[in-house]
């Protein structure tokens, strides 16, 4: 069985976004993965002719891409707090 570009674009996008789903404690960088994957998953829904999919799964990046912004400010103001508390000198 031979695969074309498409449907190699397809499972490409799909395994992104598996693996970067399945990483997402890991690192706020694994959820912008996903949104890239699903950025990927909704140009290959409408390459291949199936616009309903490809107007969800971009609806979902931009849902990510939201998620992404908050944690990474969540993970800013975490490290700015813990990195404040207890260091330099004391007046």
């Amino acid at each position: 069985m031979q695969m074309d570009w498409l449907t190699s674009l397809g499972l490409l996008a799909v395994a992104s976004m598996l693996t970067c789903y399945a990483l997402e404690d890991c690192s706020a960088w694994c959820v912008l993965g996903f949104t890239g994957a699903c950025a990927l998953g909704s140009v290959y829904g409408f390459l291949q002719g199936a616009w309903p999919f490809g107007l969800v799964v971009a609806i979902w990046s931009l849902v990510s891409l939201h998620r992404w912004r908050i944690r990474l400010a969540s993970n800013k103001y975490f490290t700015q707090q813990s990195g404040a508390v207890g260091t330099g000198p004391s007046k």
